[in-house]
């Protein structure tokens, strides 16, 4: 068994897939459209990962005229490892946004971490490992 994507519902497409790409630095591996069933995928990986195409993966659902979605009581978080806590508020403090919380420490004390919501109002869990 092995781990491929997470799917998310997204009422703007290239809103998330601009945040996405130039807030977080993901790079898009493939977009399908089907105009019969009217939605769009694009399949996003994360910096640092191989160029497998079998995943990890984000993948970003677009459903034609849905607009928004209500993020459900039982959604979590997806969480992303960050090389430079520091750079990534740079990026996102040049791009008009910020942290939703943080940034702070992890409830060990060992890792600082910090918290950013996406366009569709989905938490991104940031942490930075200082060593590995």
């Amino acid at each position: 068994m092995r781990y491929l994507h997470t799917m998310i519902r997204v009422g703007n497409l290239d809103r998330s897939t601009s945040f996405y790409q130039d807030i977080l630095g993901f790079r898009e591996i493939r977009r399908a459209d089907y105009p019969d069933d009217k939605f769009t995928l694009v399949f996003l990986q994360a910096q640092g990962e191989t160029d497998d195409v079998f995943g990890p993966m984000l993948e970003l659902t677009y459903n034609y005229g849905v607009e928004s979605y209500q993020v459900g009581d039982g959604y979590g978080h997806i969480a992303l490892k960050v090389d430079s806590m520091t750079e990534l508020q740079e990026t996102i403090e040049q791009n008009g946004l910020a942290f939703s919380w943080g940034p702070g420490v992890t409830p060990d004390g060992r890792k600082k971490m910090a918290f950013l919501t996406d366009p569709d109002g989905y938490k991104i869990e940031l942490i930075e490992y200082s060593s590995e």
